[in-house]
């Protein structure tokens, strides 16, 4: 086989992204844009463009000409274009030239700004379903109103009619304390007692946001006797997220706890700790990973972060994800970054002679497409 033929079978798979948020229905200005464009939450200082990063390069030289442009496209030609066009057709061209073939939509982050799963059904012909934010799910409970003695049950409930549909669960624990916690359920009592301080700084702040150790144990223990697979955010993210706390590493009571259960516990993106969720996936059974996020952000360099996480883990456990919320550049580039650092990584391993092409195909198939489908059960009821 040669490497135009490696690169055919890689460009042909249905890619199953099983991670990913929603396009933005809106036209961007520019500003806009470049906001959305990195992990930071700061505004971009007037003195510098988002478009001079390696993720800004990436959009001019692979999004240019899916939007009828030259590589290498000027930003502001290519911010006029995209406003020339809008954004149902920018989306609808980039959404289908990713060749993604099934969306796992996360739903909990700023969802009135973006497509839901049939939005995202709609523009790309390709189902869209979803996975729920546990966080989002205590927010809704104790916003709609509950006794402090009442929130577990409710919580439960809740959980179970909201993921009726869903293909997975998602925990930003990374975010809201950092995977340094203590890895076992609380008891009811601790559950109580700490909804209870949580109600009271609600009344205090007027602030719904879940950050207590206690009841984020619950909700990841709830989450775990509901059965479906659970997402943990690791590594890389913006600024709300503790970088040194967020190693998977620290993950590993909590693993051992759950390994009992058979819920597949599934690492997202982990970029720069992408080689401990390697090993992490290595050594136990109910763990799996990818390096969504990290490969848009490292643009040019991605190659060498996917390479990376094909070192130790078992091929079995690697899923893809690009993470996308907002622009629909970063779902195509998540698709196409990807499988160029498959097509070029993988091609050398065939060219050495390590690999053969059969082999190749292979493993390509079963991170971009195979292996989520049976994580997920794709295809089964829910």
């Amino acid at each position: 086989m040669s490497s135009e033929s490696l690169d055919q079978s890689i460009e042909a798979i249905a890619l199953v992204d099983h991670h990913v948020h929603g396009a933005s229905g809106n036209d961007l200005s520019r500003a806009e844009f470049e906001e959305l464009i990195t992990e930071s939450d700061r505004p971009v200082p007037g003195w510098m463009s988002q478009f001079d990063s390696q993720i800004g390069f990436a959009i001019l030289r692979h999004c240019a000409p899916v939007l009828g442009l030259d590589p290498h496209a000027p930003p502001d030609a290519y911010m006029a274009r995209r406003a020339e066009l809008g954004a149902a057709e920018v989306n609808r061209r980039l959404l289908t030239a990713s060749g993604i073939g099934h969306f796992l939509v996360e739903t909990g982050y700023r969802g009135d700004e973006i497509l839901g799963t049939a939005g995202m059904a709609e523009v790309t012909g390709r189902p869209a379903e979803e996975v729920v934010r546990l966080e989002a799910v205590a927010e809704q409970v104790v916003s709609e109103g509950v006794s402090a003695a009442g929130f577990a049950a409710r919580f439960a409930e809740l959980l179970w009619k909201r993921s009726r549909t869903a293909r997975g669960l998602k925990t930003i624990v990374a975010y809201r304390h950092g995977l340094d916690l203590d890895p076992s359920p609380p008891t009811p009592a601790e559950v109580t007692a700490a909804a209870g301080r949580w109600l009271r700084a609600i009344e205090e702040t007027a602030t719904v946001r879940v950050d207590d150790p206690v009841l984020l144990r619950h909700l990841i223990w709830t989450g775990i006797e509901r059965g479906l697979p659970l997402q943990f955010h690791i590594g890389y993210g913006d600024p709300d997220v503790d970088l040194h706390r967020s190693d998977p590493l620290l993950l590993r009571g909590l693993i051992e706890r759950a390994e009992p259960s058979g819920v597949p516990l599934l690492l997202l993106h982990c970029y720069p700790f992408h080689r401990n969720a390697g090993y992490l996936a290595q050594v136990y059974p109910n763990v799996y990973f990818d390096v969504g996020l990290g490969v848009n952000y490292t643009g040019a360099r991605s190659v060498a972060v996917v390479a990376e996480s094909l070192e130790l883990a078992p091929f079995a456990k690697i899923l893809f994800s690009s993470d996308a919320w907002g622009p629909a550049e970063l779902h195509h580039l998540g698709a196409l970054l990807w499988r160029r650092a498959m097509t070029r990584v993988l091609g050398g391993f065939v060219a050495g002679g390590e690999w053969s092409p059969a082999q190749a195909v292979r493993v390509a198939t079963m991170i971009g497409e195979d292996n989520a489908r049976r994580v997920y059960r794709l295809g089964d009821d829910a």
